[in-house]
């Protein structure tokens, strides 16, 4: 996967950790009460228990800690960087998806079907992230040795 693939995929796993991080962390009971649209679906999060703000609040902080990877991931223009940041969004979303598989009842169809493949879309795009970079993208992301005629004098 070319470097321009890589960075398209972070800035799509950098868009839906920011919605979700910073709803997350700034209105922790609205994320409770709404998420993740409230005019298409009953609420995810608040079927799963009380209302615990610390925990949504944490939540959010995580989020937002993959995105600020990813921003750098993406403007270092690295695949090495890209490879980290997609190994980190593969073990938190695994686990996370798995919970919820194990936990659909008490939503409505409707949600019960869209929620795993809401939280199955970010496993799906840090997937290919976690593949090591083909050898001639290694190579142009690799430092190169300063020549003479570049060097400081």
């Amino acid at each position: 996967m070319n470097t321009t693939w890589r960075r398209s995929i972070l800035w799509a796993l950098n868009a839906l950790g920011a919605f979700v991080g910073a709803w997350a962390l700034l209105a922790p009971r609205s994320f409770a009460d709404g998420f993740p649209f409230p005019a298409l679906f009953e609420a995810w999060v608040g079927v799963d228990g009380p209302y615990n703000e610390h925990l949504i609040r944490d939540v959010g902080a995580l989020y937002l800690a993959l995105v600020a990877a990813g921003v750098v991931a993406a403007l270092m223009r690295r695949a090495d960087a890209s490879v980290a940041v997609g190994v980190a969004w593969v073990v938190f979303s695994i686990p996370h998806l798995a919970y919820h598989l194990g936990h659909l009842d008490g939503l409505p169809p409707l949600d019960a079907v869209a929620q795993p493949i809401a939280l199955a879309s970010s496993l799906v795009l840090a997937a290919p992230l976690c593949l090591p970079p083909r050898r001639h993208d290694r190579a142009a992301s690799e430092p190169r040795p300063v020549t003479m005629e570049e060097a400081p004098r």
